[in-house]
């Protein structure tokens, strides 16, 4: 029997969810939480198989009530229910911890598919959190290509700073400064420095 713990402010939804898993066989829902932080504390009390978490949440949201728990409570599988697929989501859910990633306008028998399958080791996501994850790992490839001084002048534009500041900063020429931009523009594919600071950003390096 699979221990379910469903987590999410809306009390409709925690209805829907138990009353349709409640169905099941081999799932049995023992507890709800209207939060993350009511969550982190049933995940101790009641230590579920797998936790159904909402992402956004008051007070405490469903990301860092993931990481909690999974540093509490490795065993306990997580999957991310949630209504939001973009990759400032997706990815900081599954660094976090958890080992799905689906949106609430998932099948009832596919939930409950994925549910067993996550209990049994898959990690079972969305095909638009598998995207945004193969963009992560390609980005992070991409990364790799830059040389030390590359990377840190991205860091330096991520920061808002002209080619004159970050000359200033790197003690280097503007001249080349501008070398370096254009060869971060072209290892990375990117077309302005926008588009170079946003990765930057997404990938953590301011």
């Amino acid at each position: 029997m699979i221990r379910v713990l469903i987590a999410d402010d809306h009390h409709m939804v925690r209805r829907g969810l138990a009353f349709f898993l409640g169905t099941q066989p081999d799932i049995t829902i023992v507890g709800e939480a209207a939060d993350g932080k009511q969550a982190v504390q049933l995940a101790g009390e009641l230590v579920p198989d797998m936790i159904l978490m909402d992402l956004v949440m008051p007070g405490m949201d469903g990301i860092q009530a993931t990481k909690l728990i999974k540093q509490q409570h490795p065993g306990i599988k997580i999957m991310m229910l949630t209504s939001f697929s973009d990759q400032e989501h997706v990815i900081p859910a599954l660094e976090a911890g958890a080992s799905g990633y689906q949106l609430k306008d998932i099948e009832p028998d596919e939930l409950a598919r994925c549910i067993r399958n996550v209990c049994a080791g898959t990690n079972e996501m969305h095909p638009k959190a598998t995207t945004h994850l193969l963009q992560q790992f390609s980005g992070s490839r991409l990364l790799n290509e830059l040389t030390k001084r590359e990377l840190e002048v991205l860091r330096e534009i991520a920061n808002g700073k002209s080619n004159k500041e970050i000359a200033d900063a790197l003690v280097i020429t503007e001249r080349t400064v501008k070398t370096h931009v254009s060869h971060i523009l072209a290892k990375l594919d990117l077309a302005d420095r926008t588009q170079a600071a946003l990765f930057a950003v997404r990938h953590h390096l301011v």
